[in-house]
């Protein structure tokens, strides 16, 4: 989620409720104990908490509810956590046959399973997590990678030829080929011939990217330099799909690509990396021959363990001068 547009939306909410006409300070706050001090303040239902509410200094455990109110950093901007807090995970069926085995089964998977319904529909908390799930995997497809990561790496930016993200979505064969322009700017300013070249690329999340990229990156260029293997002009590649390897390949001809590219967002995460690896790739290459790391993020792969391991399976692929099936048919 953007913070910077919750922050904003938040703001906006904040004064209407302060200067709505013909409404008080003390009944623009909600809550029935609100008061001219706190008129400033924004009341969220908590329909998951199990607290108790107090109301004039006496505790209503009866109560299934509770306001909270949402407050400030030092910088005088809302806190996400409080606008959005976290959903709680309670068990969704009521009085499970079997709740051990249930509970075992939730805890070994983020699929959407035991969450149960109310009547034919699914239960509030469900219903808001696939909500706040669908609206992350959208943000990644259409978010854009910060260029502070990228100047930090000194990675420069070239395009391919799908002219807007709506066209990149449309068209996945013009994110498989490198613009004129890009491909003059790569002869210019990138080695020729590397052993290994490292492209990065948004793909379909540049949340993917932001959030997993630099660990993956400083730990796989330094696994390479320990290997004694010489590296190519990283750069970034806006709009990318993955064959687009195959183009780089036709124009800087290196022995080894690896291209680090956000994955297509799912509702379970947001933010997958993937590396994938090729031997000489060019026009034409097949799938067969490509390889994949996937699933590189916080709950899967860690950044850090991904980048050594790939410094290993670029190290194969030259040592066999191969990479796919073609790989595994001559390691055995």
């Amino acid at each position: 989620m953007d913070s910077a547009l919750i922050a904003h939306i938040t703001r906006l909410v904040l004064e209407k409720l302060e200067h709505h006409p013909g409404q008080s300070p003390s009944t623009a706050s909600a809550g029935p104990t609100a008061s001219s001090s706190d008129h400033k303040m924004v009341k969220i239902w908590d329909h998951l908490s199990d607290r108790p509410h107090i109301i004039n200094g006496a505790e209503r455990n009866e109560e299934r509810w509770s306001f909270r109110d949402v407050g400030s950093d030092n910088t005088g901007e809302p806190r996400v956590e409080d606008i959005l807090p976290p959903l709680e995970t309670k068990p969704g069926v009521d009085q499970p046959q079997h709740a051990d085995a249930l509970v075992a089964l939730r805890a070994s998977t983020p699929a959407r399973i035991g969450v149960g319904r109310a009547g034919p529909r699914p239960k509030t908390e469900t219903w808001l997590r696939f909500r706040l799930d669908h609206a992350a995997a959208v943000d990644a497809v259409y978010g854009e990678v910060l260029p502070e990561l990228l100047e930090k790496h000194n990675l420069f930016t070239v395009k391919t030829m799908a002219r807007s993200k709506d066209e990149y979505i449309r068209r996945p064969d013009l994110g498989r080929r490198l613009s004129e322009e890009a491909k003059r700017v790569l002869r210019e300013r990138c080695l020729f011939q590397p052993q290994v070249q490292i492209i990065v690329s948004d793909g379909l999340s540049a949340e993917a990217v932001i959030k997993n990229f630099e660990d993956t990156y400083l730990s796989l260029v330094q696994s390479l330099q320990q290997l004694g293997l010489k590296q190519g002009t990283p750069f970034f590649i806006e709009r990318g799909r993955v064959a687009v390897m195959d183009d780089v390949g036709e124009v800087l001809q290196p022995e080894v690509v690896v291209l680090l590219i956000g994955e297509r967002p799912g509702l379970v995460s947001a933010e997958s990396l993937s590396a994938y690896l090729c031997y000489k790739p060019r026009r034409g290459t097949v799938e067969a021959d490509r390889m994949v790391v996937s699933n590189i993020h916080k709950g899967g792969i860690p950044p850090v363990e991904a980048g050594a391991y790939l410094g290993q399976v670029v190290q194969k692929i030259l040592t066999y001068q191969a990479s796919g099936v073609a790989l595994v048919q001559k390691e055995h």
